[in-house]
């Protein structure tokens, strides 16, 4: 029974993108059939209308493998979150509206959320702990205030995106959560550097990698097993920007981006910065861990077709992200009685640092440099911004295009990969001119 009620509060979106008829029976019971028109058969009808709680009028406009609104959408309020879209409760994902995110320091209430598995139910700084240990000369158990007495506190701008950010536009889909735009912030954290808590463990010179573990406990419920468990090369753990942080734009961290304490590991897949975080371990291997190997996180190593089949084994995890930029100003379908517009953004690079950014108004037949600042520190996003002007009225796209520093662009279509991973197309925006 508790296998199924755990079930039963699943992402159900994502699950009847997986396995619909899985789908069926945990939401309803029974596998919905069709007849051969793609109609509901009759006992499949009334099952739905049981669930929505009313009949369905205009059922045979539905499509085959429908979820109807009133299922997969359930009213979530987080304190201290605002504007958020939600994707699910178990595990809770919501993602920020491209507008909501025009601030340079991305509010607390504005930052995205990606769980993986169930957030702990006690969050007390006071007494939580990290164990730092595996190939160290020198094990050790840290609290919070350990942290802050031993080591340097420092405070950074940093930008997280979740590795499957724009997973919805790609075609044909690919499953997990339909991130659009929003998986991405760029808050400012407070902690300690990893690379100066490793130190002073004394890393031993056989370390390949390193392995991360939080207190976060699997949908599923089996004790043991890990929703989600990550590392890095050891050589980017060592780099100096990286984070044990306690703190979130100047307080506490809030309890979905990982309160009391986590890993920001900036450039990577967010799924590298740990929450919740209690262990870190140095191993001699690449890391084996819950979503370490198969296809999670990883992307083939040669170009594919879309929809093409990759085996496991050409499969290479990902490491830096790539060259993306954001329009947060104006909300696309804006619509002006002037011809001038001002328009603004972000861009960020993975490792890199973004060189420019080009904004276009003739679906990229001519191309305009905007202006871009600098970063406020390594790893923050940069503001860039452009003003148009419209030689006459009509129906325009506006389309952002940022370079790296080594001369690499955003691509305008997407780069299909099996999981939805690393889609870096140029951002659009409508605008109807008077």
């Amino acid at each position: 029974m508790s296998e199924h009620r755990d079930e039963k509060h699943a992402d159900l979106l994502e699950l009847y993108s997986d396995d619909p008829e899985r789908a069926d029976r945990i939401v309803l019971g029974r596998v919905l059939h069709t007849d051969r028109r793609g109609f509901l058969k009759a006992a499949g009808l009334a099952a739905m209308a049981t669930a929505v709680g009313a009949v369905i009028p205009f059922h045979r406009n539905m499509p085959a493998r429908f979820l109807p609104e009133a299922l997969a959408a359930s009213p979530v309020e987080i304190e201290g979150k605002d504007g958020l879209t939600y994707f699910g409760e178990r595990p809770l994902n919501a993602e920020t509206p491209a507008h909501l995110l025009d601030d340079e320091v991305t509010p607390m209430a504005r930052h995205f959320i990606r769980n993986n598995g169930i957030a702990p139910s006690e969050m007390d700084h006071r007494t939580w702990r990290l164990r730092i240990d595996g190939l160290v000369h020198r094990p050790m158990d840290l609290s919070i205030e350990d942290l802050r007495n031993r080591f340097e506190v420092v405070t950074r701008r940093l930008t997280i995106e979740c590795g499957g950010n724009g997973r919805a536009f790609f075609d044909p889909p690919v499953s997990g959560n339909q991130w659009s735009l929003g998986a991405v912030g760029c808050s400012e954290w407070t902690g300690v550097r990893l690379v100066d808590v490793l130190k002073a463990a004394g890393v031993k010179n056989n370390v390949v990698y390193t392995a991360h573990v939080g207190a976060d406990t699997h949908v599923s419920g089996a004790k043991g097993t890990l929703p989600l468990s990550r590392g890095v090369p050891i050589e980017k753990a060592m780099g100096p920007d990286h984070l044990i942080a306690f703190g979130m734009n100047g307080g506490p961290l809030h309890p979905m981006n990982g309160a009391p304490l986590r890993l920001v590991i900036p450039g990577w897949p967010g799924s590298c910065s740990q929450k919740w975080l209690t262990r870190i371990w140095l191993r001699d291997v690449v890391h084996d861990g819950a979503k370490m190997t198969g296809s999670s996180y990883r992307v083939p190593e040669y170009p594919v077709e879309p929809g093409e089949k990759v085996p496991d084994s050409a499969m290479s995890i990902i490491h830096g992200m790539p060259v993306k930029s954001l329009i947060t100003t104006p909300r696309t379908g804006l619509s002006i009685n002037g011809r001038s517009l001002t328009v603004a953004g972000h861009a960020w690079a993975g490792d890199d640092e973004v060189a420019r950014v080009d904004v276009s108004i003739d679906f990229g037949a001519s191309w305009q440099q905007a202006a871009l600042g600098r970063p406020a520190n390594r790893y923050a996003w940069q503001r860039w911004s452009a003003k148009l002007e419209f030689p006459q009225r009509g129906y325009y796209e506006v389309w952002a295009r940022a370079t790296e520093e080594k001369g690499i662009s955003q691509p305008f279509a997407v780069a299909w990969n099996p999981r939805g991973y690393l889609n870096n197309s140029m951002h659009r925006i409508s605008v109807r001119v008077s």
